[in-house]
């Protein structure tokens, strides 16, 4: 491991722990508090008024940390680009809900209208701008790629929106989306490391922001990323699948999320389909745990211990 991997974690570390008791009595004082759903889990009542937006944490500590290395490592610029740009979505979308106090945040539409436009310019720098192939690496198979021609485009846009909406959702138990991100992060760090890619100051970056934010961020938190702090991670996951050639392993390592937005969808479905009747106790998949009776810690650390199980079953799989 190179002197900039390991600085940059320890770099992007500091900045996110000696952030984290400014900024968040900041966010307190401006109430910047999250809001709960009614109709979610009781326990969660008690969460109300935590502060949210805590992704700019987050954002700060990578985006600082990345740019100290960004000469030497340009292959870092369309990952924070991407990063950035939905986190920025997020960024608008909570300060309309919790500081505007209009609960749904930007209408449906303008967001999507946001992520296809953010996802559309990357996929514009990644063929113009980079000589990253659009062939994927096929897990378990030795120098296998995958190649789908004229449909690579609308692949990416597809697997790009799944991904940032998919961590979106995951993002709902203290520590759970930080916990699982981490991981994934780890691996792609080990990843770039072992590749000579050129991207591994901003995988380790995150790597780094992620154990800084979660000193404020496991249970019980006293800060919440928000949609800052998920969409800009699923950004994060994505375009470092991307810049590696390995999105088809986003649903090894990132099951999690997969999972998660999967148990959304098929509940939505059901609900439709059965005049009302559901399958899960509440979605997404990680509510109908706690509504079973699991801790937030049990939830988190089960999510988290699954997470890393599939990291280990990719990295064999890149060696297969």
């Amino acid at each position: 491991m190179s002197n900039t991997s390991v600085m940059s974690v320890i770099i992007s570390f500091a900045i996110s722990a000696l952030l984290g008791p400014v900024i968040i009595p900041f966010l307190k004082r401006i109430k910047i508090g999250q809001m709960v759903r009614e109709d979610g889990p009781k326990s969660h009542l008690k969460k109300m008024g935590t502060p949210t937006m805590g992704g700019i944490l987050i954002l700060i500590s990578v985006v600082i940390t990345a740019l100290i290395n960004v000469k030497n490592y340009p292959k870092v610029v369309p990952i924070l680009f991407l990063t950035f740009g939905f986190g920025l979505i997020g960024f608008l979308d909570d300060y309309i809900k919790v500081v505007l106090h209009r609960s749904m945040g930007l209408r449906a539409w303008q967001k999507l209208l946001g992520q296809i436009a953010v996802t559309g310019i990357f996929a514009y720098y990644l063929l113009h701008y980079t000589d990253i192939s659009m062939a994927m690496k096929v897990p378990f198979f030795t120098d296998k790629y995958i190649d789908f021609g004229i449909w690579n485009v609308p692949i990416l846009f597809f697997i790009v929106l799944g991904t940032v909406n998919g961590t979106n959702f995951t993002d709902g138990l203290d520590g759970l989306a930080g916990s699982v991100t981490v991981i994934i992060a780890t691996f792609f760090s080990v990843v770039a490391i072992g590749m000579d890619s050129g991207i591994e100051p901003v995988t380790c970056a995150v790597v780094g922001a992620l154990m800084g934010f979660l000193l404020f961020n496991v249970h019980p938190a006293s800060v919440f990323m928000g949609d800052t702090g998920s969409l800009a991670l699923g950004g994060f996951v994505v375009s470092c699948a991307y810049m590696l050639q390995m999105p088809l392993y986003i649903a090894i390592v990132g099951v999690v999320y997969l999972v998660e937005v999967a148990s959304v969808i098929i509940q939505v479905l059901y609900f439709k389909a059965s005049g009302g009747r559901r399958i899960f106790k509440m979605a997404p998949l990680h509510h109908h745990f706690e509504l079973s009776g699991w801790s937030e810690t049990r939830i988190v650390a089960f999510f988290s211990i699954i997470t890393a199980i599939m990291c280990l079953i990719a990295l064999i799989g890149m060696r297969s």
